[in-house]
């Protein structure tokens, strides 16, 4: 590329070009990026293989005249995109999921995910569904959430291969807690399945050690971001349910409305509707696989029988009725409510009412 001393305004002061003078499409590697660079009319002018590191992206793109910059979000899209936006730049994270000519290209490759990256990102940034990352400090304390998910999932594999061991040899370890199984392990495994299941039921405690830590760590954030105290007023949502939310949203601006909350977390159905044709589909299941799932985990909460009597589980117990099909309806029905109303309750900074009056005003005033 050409050299330039000149650095143009940078994009939060002046907005999107219609046509930037030149374009780049950057496709993201583990070890190495491949970059296409574009002129006004979209035509090839440069491309090539850099590493996947700070220095080489400050030597490429560093020094350059403003350019539009489009990468696919990923595993480096979080740190490449800042950094390439503290050079000057203006960069479009492109979500690859809604672009099916980059997620199901037949011809994919390097070459042609970046090439069609730029064009793209030339011709109309919109057409890539462009995504902003939420904050370093927001990116660094969701990774505890994540960290004890996946700590969890450990645990539940090793439970699973603990019963099961013993059940294939005739016994059975009694009912419990997971927290509770390996002393009951000790106690009740035979002696002949001692050691090979021992050592499971060891590593058990552990991990039911660490997940205790993390989730004192995850109460801790509630001091960070005082809004987990709020959202943590709704039955169900608890300091886990409450972190994950407002760190993976990271503002509430982020959606417009909150009535939009469900669909930002693919809890609405898919449309696929064409002339007179509508047909029934599934929940789109696009956004956070994981706050989607403590969503639902929260409404078999509020549905159940511990749940506290509120107007939200009277509609959700109505709609499920007897049939087994509408209860799981009901229970997706009411987290993508529990979505909007945690983001209503975060705008507005106001508690929960279990039973929101909006004729009380009105016979207050008469």
């Amino acid at each position: 590329m050409k050299k330039s001393s000149t650095r143009k305004p940078s994009m939060k002061s002046q907005g999107i070009k219609s046509k930037p003078e030149r374009t780049v499409g950057l496709d993201l590697g583990d070890r190495t990026c491949y970059y296409c660079l574009l002129d006004s009319a979209a035509e090839l002018m440069e491309e090539g293989r850099i590493q996947t590191s700070e220095a080489s992206l400050r030597k490429q793109f560093d020094n350059e005249a403003q350019m539009r910059i489009a990468l696919e979000v990923g595993t480096h899209s979080p740190w490449i995109a800042p950094l390439l936006e503290s050079m000057g730049h203006e960069v479009i994270v492109a979500n690859a999921r809604k672009v099916r000519a980059i997620s199901s290209n037949e011809n994919k490759n390097d070459r042609e995910d970046a090439l069609l990256l730029g064009r793209l990102a030339a011709a109309d940034p919109k057409l890539l569904h462009p995504l902003q990352h939420r904050s370093i400090q927001s990116q660094q304390d969701l990774g505890l959430i994540r960290a004890r998910a996946a700590v969890v999932r450990a645990r539940t594999l090793l439970v699973n291969c603990l019963r099961g061991l013993v059940k294939s040899s005739g016994y059975r370890l009694p009912s419990c807690s997971t927290e509770a199984l390996p002393e009951q392990a000790r106690q009740h495994l035979p002696a002949d399945l001692k050691p090979a299941c021992l050592p499971l039921a060891e590593q058990i405690g552990k991990l039911n050690q660490t997940i205790a830590e993390m989730d004192r760590k995850v109460v801790q954030l509630g001091n960070t971001y005082p809004e987990i105290g709020v959202l943590r007023t709704v039955p169900g949502v608890g300091p886990l349910v409450a972190a994950c939310y407002v760190l993976t949203l990271d503002h509430p601006s982020r959606i417009r409305d909150s009535r939009q909350a469900g669909a930002y977390l693919g809890l609405r159905p898919r449309q696929e509707q064409s002339g007179d044709s509508n047909p029934e589909r599934g929940i789109a299941k696009n956004g956070n696989t994981y706050l989607r799932s403590l969503l639902v985990q929260a409404a078999h909460y509020t549905l159940g029988r511990f749940g506290p009597d509120s107007a939200l589980r009277r509609w959700g117990l109505k709609l499920a009725g007897t049939s087994k099909r509408n209860k799981k309806r009901a229970v997706v029905a009411v987290a993508r409510k529990l979505a909007v109303l945690l983001h209503r309750l975060w705008r507005s900074g106001q508690t929960f009412v279990p039973f929101p009056h909006p004729l009380t005003a009105a016979v207050a005033a008469a």
